[in-house]
């Protein structure tokens, strides 16, 4: 299994960004993707996740209305489509999977596969 996730780059407070995450061997109907962030001296936190397989949205309470997740089926691919920017949600941003169902933002202990991430930086 692979996910690799793209898009992140540099913002101004209150930009945009858009993070891929193409996988590749995932029985992807049944998977749970999330996306987690890490900042610098920080643990990493789940920020959403789309559940399998009634495609729920989870989201962490700072993100919300800001940040929205979408699955497509046929191209196996996640977005993580990020607005409003503001310098708190810089860090590295990896993409996560794990079969099953989720209520709730997954803990990092329960991904099964994780991607190698995508900086993102926020600049005021």
């Amino acid at each position: 299994v692979q996910l690799v996730e793209s898009g992140g780059g540099s913002a101004r407070t209150g930009g945009s960004l858009k993070l891929s995450c193409v996988t590749s061997g995932l029985a992807f109907r049944d998977a749970t993707i999330a996306w987690f962030r890490q900042a610098p001296g920080k643990e990493r936190e789940g920020v959403s996740c789309v559940s399998a397989p009634d495609l729920s949205e989870y989201y962490l309470h700072s993100v919300k209305g800001r940040f929205f997740i979408s699955k497509d089926y046929g191209e196996e691919t996640s977005w993580l489509q990020m607005n409003s920017l503001k310098p708190e949600d810089a860090g590295v941003y990896y993409c996560a999977a794990m079969y099953g169902s989720r209520r709730g933002l997954p803990q990092s202990s329960e991904v099964q596969f994780w991607g190698k991430g995508t900086l993102v930086t926020v600049s005021s």
